[in-house]
């Protein structure tokens, strides 16, 4: 025998090779798709360890995946390698812009600058804005970064193309925001010198209001004293329309007066200094001396804290408030007044409470008393102007006291509100920034 394979042989060495040449191709697809990134051969010094360039496939997914587009030209300007994302800012398939020149794809305004990158990119990282056409005619705002990078084809140029269109359109949005505030602001300046005038004409009406219109008045009161003293006998019975006729001189003057208070306390303060509330309705007390000697009045005290705000507006304030309480008293009882406060978080606040300026707390400031008090309906009616609950005969007044209570609340960044029951007393609570 000359030593030859037997048919067996043969058959068993032919599917031993059929065996590696299928596991060959499984290699290779595994390869392919990046199921594999390295490989132990079993050689005759041993077994090797071969890594894949798997970061190829890896970088690949990256790039197609990217927002943004990617494109890799030659020395002449030719489309190497672009992603799907370039290819759908140019309108045209993935397969059709490989090969194709770049620059047919630059807005012809843009020509100028991209040929100066192209020229001066491959040594220096670029960057630029240009506005990249379409095949359709449209034109794309980008922002252009431009890498040199050594392949295996020889030196390239890889582009990264941002698409600034929603940029753009913020920016014009942005704008266009701008001018609109710069006609706000200038509205509201022009709505400023209006209120300046207005309050200028306030000012001059409150002028006018504690002289010109108060001269005619007294000069009523003073002849009608002049009648009476000297024309009593020849008067007679009409001496009595001259009292009437005082009377409501005296009615119109205390009206006047109380419409300048309210005209000038409608002014926000132009200065706040701390006010120590206590040092503040001592002297008010003394000043009500006579009010509360005559009615009885009780008043209890209590420590109250320092805010921020205008002296004489809140001097006004409390003053109404506690005079209010010995004028609607009730007729078996003498009056008893307490005066206290409460801070109060924010978030504590009642629902009904709308302070005029936000503060993470408030003080609240009560006056309370065991008057005649008023039905819940009335109460937002008895905050505004000339509203009275009571006849003019039975309790004096001109029903403007608590509006100028509200409206000193309101300046000083605060709220008023009150709760009662008819018959038995009300509590006035001033809300004030603490």
């Amino acid at each position: 025998m000359n030593g030859g394979k037997t048919y067996e042989e043969l058959l068993a060495e032919n599917e031993r090779l059929r065996w590696q040449l299928d596991e060959a191709t499984e290699t290779i697809q595994a390869i392919r798709t990046g199921q594999v990134d390295a490989l132990v051969v079993e050689g005759s010094n041993g077994h090797e360890l071969y890594t894949l360039k798997t970061s190829d496939y890896t970088y690949r997914i990256f790039i197609e995946t990217m927002n943004e587009g990617a494109v890799t030209l030659n020395k002449d300007g030719l489309i190497l390698y672009c992603n799907s994302t370039f290819a759908s800012m140019v309108d045209l398939p993935l397969s059709k812009v490989i090969g194709l020149a770049f620059d047919q794809f630059v807005a012809p305004d843009c020509k100028r600058e991209f040929d100066s990158l192209f020229s001066s990119g491959w040594g220096n990282n670029r960057k630029i804005e240009f506005t990249l056409r379409s095949t359709a005619e449209k034109q794309v705002h980008c922002q252009l970064s431009a890498t040199a990078i050594e392949l295996d084809g020889g030196l390239c140029l890889s582009m990264v193309l941002t698409d600034l269109t929603a940029q753009k359109e913020t920016q014009q949005l942005l704008k266009v925001n701008n001018q609109q505030l710069a006609k706000a602001n200038t509205a509201l300046q022009i709505s400023n010198q209006a209120l300046n005038r207005s309050n200028d004409n306030l000012q001059q009406f409150a002028y006018i209001a504690s002289h010109d219109l108060q001269e005619p008045l007294r000069k009523i009161q003073a002849f009608g004293d002049l009648l009476k003293t000297k024309h009593t006998a020849q008067l007679g019975e009409g001496i009595d329309y001259i009292e009437r006729m005082q009377s409501a001189a005296s009615r119109m003057s205390i009206l006047i007066k109380d419409l300048l208070t309210f005209s000038r306390i409608s002014i926000q303060p132009e200065t706040t200094l701390p006010v120590p509330l206590s040092q503040l309705i001592d002297p008010i007390l003394t000043d009500l001396e006579m009010a509360i000697d005559e009615s009885g009045a009780v008043i209890d005290l209590e420590p109250l804290p320092t805010v921020s705000g205008d002296p004489s507006q809140l001097r006004q304030l409390f003053q109404n408030l506690i005079s209010n309480a010995i004028k609607f008293r009730r007729s078996d009882v003498s009056p008893h007044i307490r005066i206290g406060s409460k801070l109060l978080a924010a978030s504590d606040l009642p629902s009904s409470v709308k302070p005029t300026h936000e503060a993470a707390s408030y003080h609240r400031i009560d006056v309370q008393d065991n008057g005649i008090g008023f039905e819940t309906k009335y109460l937002d009616r008895i905050f505004q102007v000339f509203q009275r609950l009571y006849g003019k005969n039975q309790y004096p007044g001109t029903g403007i006291g608590l509006a100028i209570c509200e409206k000193v609340a309101a300046n000083h960044g605060g709220a008023i509100t009150a709760a009662s029951q008819l018959g038995e007393g009300a509590t006035f609570s001033v809300y004030l920034p603490a």
